[in-house]
């Protein structure tokens, strides 16, 4: 059978990886990192806690297809996601913007959604076609709550101000009359896997045809050994950057050691200030992340920085009010089509895309469908 090389052991590696496997294709399957699982990694720590290395991946989807395929590899626990913001003075406040956390913020007793609505309606601005994501947000929560739950974050998280952002990406942010906090309200399926998201992949690339390498590079002259390359690199590392760099923003990770007995509930906390943070999270208020309870828990807090500032690890590919970097990968994509043939560019850093997990997962599962069916057509 035909050898196919994936580039990659994060979802869109291993959904491919997997796929292949199953139709009877030989894979081999390689990752420069020295383990499985890409971004979502996972392991327990020194205080018996399960850290995710690379910031929380925390599933949820309205895709019944996504998540019936990821249960063929491992059992889930439901989890509904909460966030506070640490607003100054230290008072923490839900997050996304609902009653409560307007009524804490200016201390105002908003009592029920009529009140809250003429409140709201004195906050905002009244602009009728937002020509960036601040002009969108103050439309919405005007300019105090702009400033304080989002400017100084944006500024942190993506080295841009709101005015640099595309109004579309704020489009969904709302303020909720109501009491509800969840941070995503509208998703029907949340959950974590059980036995942590590296055990998960485990399962996921547990096949015979499946022959995985880590801490190998890929090299060009590899191509020449397999029929076929998915290759989840960045598109524009692979060529060398011969047309320009595409951007991306990366976290440091910063991990502390804290008594259990100083950590309330929040799982999340975002930090507003002026500090290099952006936020933290405690793992232990993960369902089934305290694996083994002790006197210490771990804190990981997030700083934000360009990728060529840690290690060339690419997270959040940058995408601006007037889409400069987008023409630089179409040229990319152009090359990489025009190549064709033996290699297609998979993930996020392969497509230059803004992903969240699920949207990897049935990505992967379309493009792999699509593949096999040229094969067979073939």
């Amino acid at each position: 059978m035909a050898r196919i090389l994936v580039v990659g052991c994060g979802f869109a590696g291993a959904v491919y990886a997997r796929t292949l496997a199953e139709h009877g294709f030989d894979v081999h399957c390689i990752d420069q990192r020295p383990h499985i699982a890409g971004n979502a990694y996972d392991y327990v720590d020194e205080n018996g806690v399960r850290v995710h290395k690379y910031g929380p991946h925390l599933f949820h989807t309205n895709n019944e297809k996504v998540f019936r395929w990821m249960t063929r590899f491992g059992a889930f626990v439901d989890y509904k996601h909460k966030v506070a913001c640490r607003i100054e003075g230290g008072k923490l406040v839900p997050f996304p913007i609902n009653r409560d956390t307007i009524s804490q913020f200016f201390d105002a007793p908003l009592s029920d959604e009529a009140s809250l609505e003429a409140f709201m309606a004195r906050q905002r601005r009244d602009i009728a076609e937002p020509a960036n994501a601040a002009e969108m947000l103050e439309s919405k929560v005007g300019t105090t709550l702009t400033d304080t739950f989002f400017r100084r974050y944006t500024k942190k998280m993506w080295d841009m101000d709101l005015e640099d952002i595309h109004a579309s990406v704020v489009q969904r942010v709302s303020v909720r009359f109501d009491r509800q906090d969840l941070y995503f309200p509208n998703d029907a399926i949340q959950v974590l896997p059980r036995d942590g998201y590296t055990a998960l992949f485990g399962n996921i690339l547990d096949h015979d045809r499946i022959r995985i390498e880590l801490g190998v590079a890929f090299d060009k002259r590899m191509e020449k050994d397999y029929v076929f390359c998915f290759n989840s690199m960045a598109i524009d590392e692979y060529y060398d950057h011969a047309y320009g760099d595409l951007p991306y923003r990366s976290i440091r990770f910063h991990t502390e050691h804290r008594n259990t007995s100083d950590c309330d509930h929040w799982p999340v906390v975002n930090y507003t200030d002026m500090s290099p943070f952006t936020r933290e999270t405690r793992w232990h208020n993960l369902p089934g992340h305290h694996v083994t309870p002790g006197p210490k828990v771990t804190v990981t807090v997030e700083e934000p920085c360009d990728y060529r500032d840690n290690n060339l690890e690419r997270y959040y590919p940058v995408r601006t009010n007037d889409n400069k970097y987008g023409p630089l990968y179409e040229r990319y994509a152009e090359r990489a089509a025009a190549d064709g043939g033996r290699l297609k560019f998979i993930g996020r850093c392969g497509t230059y895309q803004y992903l969240d997990m699920h949207q990897v997962i049935n990505q992967s599962l379309s493009g792999v469908q699509k593949w096999l069916q040229t094969q067979k057509a073939a």
